[in-house]
């Protein structure tokens, strides 16, 4: 069995970017010809599945877990309880990307795997990376004093790609 693929988590505080550069890595990634995974995280109680809905139905009746497939996709809706830590439950994600070259969390500050914060000095109080121990990289285009790690150029996408395939080859 081969190795699960490797996980980056892209984070930092709202409106600071996040949404887009995972979107523009996707599309880099995609570019290259490498399968990519996403996964958004949140802390926010969100329903995935429609209430009233034949598979909502089935998970309300007791289902585990209740999968939809249509013609052009497939789902899974497996409930937790909130005693599941959220590391295990990346592994059954990331088991399900088997196929793929690298996952990528939009948000979860505080994962074991390698986190590259997004700032922008006009959106927020200053980085994460200052308070927060172990955040590999900042990506800004502005000024950051003393930086507690890396900084890569905010405006250069090819580079943050290969600045993340060099970070997740290493960890």
């Amino acid at each position: 069995m081969s190795a699960p693929p490797p996980r980056v988590h892209i984070v930092g505080r709202r409106n600071c970017g996040k949404t887009t550069l995972v979107c523009e890595l996707i599309t880099e990634f995609t570019r290259r010809g490498l399968r990519v995974a996403s996964v958004k995280h949140t802390h926010h109680q969100h329903e995935l599945d429609t209430p009233g809905k034949d598979s909502w139905k089935h998970r309300q009746a007791g289902a585990a877990i209740v999968g939809i497939l249509s013609p052009g996709m497939t789902a899974l809706f497996r409930p937790c309880d909130r005693s599941h830590r959220d590391e295990d439950r990346y592994q059954s994600l990331v088991s399900a990307a088997a196929d793929c070259h690298l996952v990528i969390v939009e948000g979860d500050l505080h994962t074991t795997a390698p986190r590259i914060e997004v700032w922008r000095q006009s959106a927020a109080e200053q980085p994460w990376a200052y308070e927060v121990p172990g955040i590999s990289v900042v990506v800004t285009d502005d000024p950051m004093a003393n930086a507690p790690c890396p900084v890569w150029a905010r405006g250069d996408v090819s580079a943050i790609a290969d600045g993340v395939l060099n970070l997740v080859s290493t960890d």
